[in-house]
């Protein structure tokens, strides 16, 4: 399973800021406003040499009515579910009476802690860790979240200890099939449909998964795993204890999936939950079928209308093949687990350097690359570099500069010739380092001259 971290710590420490760099994403609210996270928010980190999952948290600001009272209860289920605390302070305000109350806090419960210094950019770090060894916590790590300063190197040694999870399993072996969705969406009746059998619980009541459920079955000698996920609801409305944890565990039941099938609901349509879940599943780059539920009950109209938000909430997801389908009555469940297959054979496909190398050149001799700054980018060959999902690597001049817009052509172009449809596709960018980068161009004796008396001439004129 992966390693789950919780970033806790009074007000206005810079979780948020945190949260966002380690996942590379912009989901936690960020301001120069204390307490304005006030639930947990969770999320795949992307900065260290291995995936883990972090839980963002409200400031714990020793009170227990109220709106705080809440937020240090939800700080509290995060220190039960994680494997690593951060706990964050502000460097630039020295130990304050509020770190102590939360350093108090996280020694009676025997939490592994980190003490992170965080808002240090530009102090030497001996200096602003000095104050704080008082916490008892040892010695602290000193970054700034806000510029990346030395949080790669801090994710490097707190990763060291947990085994390295392995990549999912290759084709041949048990397909882990994760059906995820939010609560009353009808996952588990879907298993039950596609295995044939009550295996899992399904109730007409909203959270009545609460663990991930692995259900083995066997089907045209193919062996597979359905994993029912506990569903994701907003987080607002997310107020037991129990489904907290179920939240970590579906999220590590997507990360251990080889394919996810991401069931909607089709009477209420695309919701921002929907959005949020299947995009923390492309993001860890897992093959996708989504299976819109309970289609037959719709109108024509109300079927289209749930089309039109499919394509405007989910553009992310255009990879994925679509399936309207009745889990209860059993209409289009049939063409899932083909489509399930697919899928998985797609993201571990071969791609030979020779065919890419000729796609690349094919697109680019139909639509070439735009100029950057007056010079053109030069996209020269192409080789795998990676399955689960498919990683196309791309050298050239000024490949990094290539626009979002250019990258998605040629996604697109690589999806349609090694028909790659049902798992995500990712494009690496590489340009041959400029050995004169940083070096001046020596300058003939007349030259310098020249350059000498341009420089006092400008200076003169106030340039």
């Amino acid at each position: 399973m992966l390693p789950v971290i919780a970033l806790v710590g009074r007000p206005n420490v810079g979780k948020s800021t945190l949260f966002n760099y380690l996942t590379r994403t912009r989901d936690a609210l960020v301001a120069d406003m204390p307490g304005l996270t006030r639930d947990r928010r969770y999320g795949f980190g992307r900065v260290g040499p291995a995936p883990y999952i972090v839980v963002d948290t409200g400031g714990l600001a020793g009170r227990t009515q109220g709106l705080e009272g809440l937020m240090a209860r939800q700080t509290m289920l995060a220190l039960a579910e994680s494997d690593v605390v951060f706990f964050l302070v502000d460097a630039r305000e020295g130990v304050t009476a509020a770190d102590e109350e939360v350093a108090e806090l996280l020694r009676t419960r025997g939490a592994n802690v980190r003490l992170i210094l965080n808002k240090a950019e530009g102090l030497e770090a001996d200096m602003a860790a000095a104050d704080f060894f008082r916490l008892g916590f040892g010695q602290p790590a000193v970054i700034s979240a806000a510029h990346g300063d030395r949080v790669g190197d801090l994710m490097d040694d707190v990763l060291e200890p947990f085994p390295a999870t392995e990549q999912a399993a290759t084709p041949g072996e048990v397909t882990r099939v994760a059906v995820i969705g939010r609560p009353n969406v009808g996952k588990s009746t879907l298993i039950n449909r596609m295995i044939g059998e009550e295996r899992v619980l399904a109730f007409d009541l909203p959270g009545t998964t609460r663990d991930s459920v692995d259900v083995p079955f066997e089907r045209e000698g193919k062996h597979y795993v359905l994993v029912d996920t506990a569903g994701i609801r907003r987080r607002g409305r997310v107020d037991e204890a129990i489904e907290k944890f179920s939240i970590i565990k579906a999220l590590q039941a997507i990360d251990s999936a080889n394919v996810v099938i991401a069931v909607l609901d089709a009477s209420e349509g695309v919701t921002e939950q929907d959005a949020s879940l299947l995009g923390l599943a492309v993001q860890r780059g897992r093959a996708m079928v989504v299976a819109v539920n309970k289609w037959d009950g719709l109108e024509a109209d109300q079927r289209e209308a749930v089309r039109r938000q499919i394509d405007l909430r989910l553009p992310f997801v255009d990879f994925a093949p679509l399936h309207f389908i009745s889990a209860l009555h059993g209409s289009g469940v049939g063409n899932l687990l083909e489509a399930v297959d697919a899928a998985r054979e797609a993201a571990f496909r071969d791609m030979p350097t020779a065919v890419l190398t000729e796609t690349l050149q094919g697109a680019v001799a139909a639509h070439a690359p735009p100029t950057v700054r007056g010079r053109r980018i030069k996209l020269r060959y192409a080789h795998q570099g990676g399955r689960n999902p498919p990683t196309v690597v791309i050298h050239g001049t000024q490949a990094d500069r290539l626009p979002a817009t250019y990258r998605r052509y040629l996604i697109n172009t690589f999806r349609r010739v090694f028909d790659l449809a049902g798992t995500p596709v990712r494009i690496e960018l590489r340009s041959p380092e400029n050995p004169f980068a940083g070096r001046r161009k020596k300058l003939t004796p007349r030259q310098e001259r020249d350059r000498k008396r341009r420089k006092k001439l400008n200076k003169g004129k106030g340039r």
